[in-house]
């Protein structure tokens, strides 16, 4: 799988910077207002519901014309196995939080030369889904009407959590489905952290995160293949973006190691 490097030409000077040092606090502080921003975006921008499923249908024939079209029956297949299914469950409400912020962290205290043009990519992609959000409500297939077939696994099964209670069912802008974010995030963790791990337990969990992200999105019933799709192609924009943008700060032989 190729992933991101950050490196130029073998013994070419890294590019510096006058940027202000990094700070945690200040770094908290830009992530907690950000996500203040995106939440009142996204959350109050729910198209209707007969456009989000309509946009539903229209995802279904996309897919059926390439033969990707067959989640309900991978659905209904994982459904023989609730223990499974519950533990997607977690992994879609829990690790698309956690995971991503040990990522960050990581790259903060391991590789702060790099820190901000991840942070960057991830920021720029995130954003860029407000736009999917707010101009193309998409139904998932959960909440699709009953003769497609599809269950609500958070609804069903015993969680912690579920967009079906009440407060969450409230504020939570639920046609927020093309492109995935659970996607993109969990593409970020893997490319930001493969060309840096060492331990082949520590690559194969690295490696393994995103089509384990991929089962969570799609067998309960939250995506369709193309919004994983969609959020791939917005992870790479979001990374060409900060490219462009986000200078490397490391010394040159330390750039050279950490890309290596």
């Amino acid at each position: 799988m190729a992933v991101p490097v950050d490196q130029r030409t073998a013994g070419a000077p890294a590019e510096t910077s006058a940027l202000a040092p990094l700070r945690w606090w200040r770094e908290v502080l830009i992530i907690l207002g950000l996500s203040v921003f995106y939440n009142f975006v996204r959350n109050g921008s729910q198209g209707s519901t007969a456009l989000a499923l309509e946009h539903a249908r229209e995802i279904m024939r996309w897919q059926r014309m390439v033969g990707l079209n067959f989640e309900e029956s991978l659905q209904d297949w994982a459904l023989h196995f609730t223990p499974l299914v519950i533990a997607l469950n977690y992994v879609y409400g829990s690790l698309h939080f956690l995971v991503t912020g040990g990522v960050i962290i990581f790259l903060f205290r391991r590789y702060p030369g790099l820190y901000r043009r991840w942070r960057n990519a991830l920021m720029i992609a995130t954003f860029l889904g407000l736009v999917g959000f707010v101009t193309w409500p998409l139904m998932p297939p959960r909440l699709m009407p009953a003769n497609y077939g599809f269950v609500d696994t958070l609804a069903k099964y015993p969680t912690l959590w579920s967009f079906d209670s009440g407060p969450l069912n409230k504020v939570s802008n639920q046609y927020a489905a093309m492109p995935s974010l659970h996607f993109a995030w969990a593409l970020f963790c893997t490319c930001a952290l493969l060309p840096r791990l060492r331990h082949p337990l520590a690559r194969l969990a690295a490696t393994a995160y995103l089509p384990l992200t991929l089962a969570a999105i799609v067998l309960t019933g939250n995506h369709f293949f193309l919004d994983a799709a969609g959020g791939a192609a917005l992870f790479g924009l979001g990374y060409l973006i900060a490219r462009r943008i986000t200078p490397l700060e490391e010394a040159p032989g330390q750039l050279t190691a950490t890309a290596r």
